[in-house]
């Protein structure tokens, strides 16, 4: 058994919060001669837990996401936990 678990956080800005830093890439892209309509940069947090069971770590991982890890009122987190 491994020592630790991979948990991965994908956290996201909902559509309708802008994204002023994906909109000065894409306006950057364009300017070099790309043809991008739209950036949005996002982030993704990998965590090493302890094993045990999905659900806790679940449980767990979502606790930090709603305390420090994301900001619930403008932003979505998903939870992958690998295996």
């Amino acid at each position: 058994m491994a020592d630790t678990t991979t948990v991965t956080v994908s956290i996201r800005r909902r559509p309708s919060i802008s994204d002023p830093q994906g909109a000065t890439v894409a306006r950057a892209l364009r300017d070099l001669g790309h043809n991008v309509s739209d950036v949005r940069i996002d982030k993704t947090i990998e965590l090493q837990v302890p094993p045990g069971d999905p659900e806790s770590i679940r449980a767990a991982v979502t606790e930090m996401c709603e305390k420090l890890l994301a900001n619930p009122v403008m932003e979505d987190f998903e939870i992958v936990i690998n295996p």
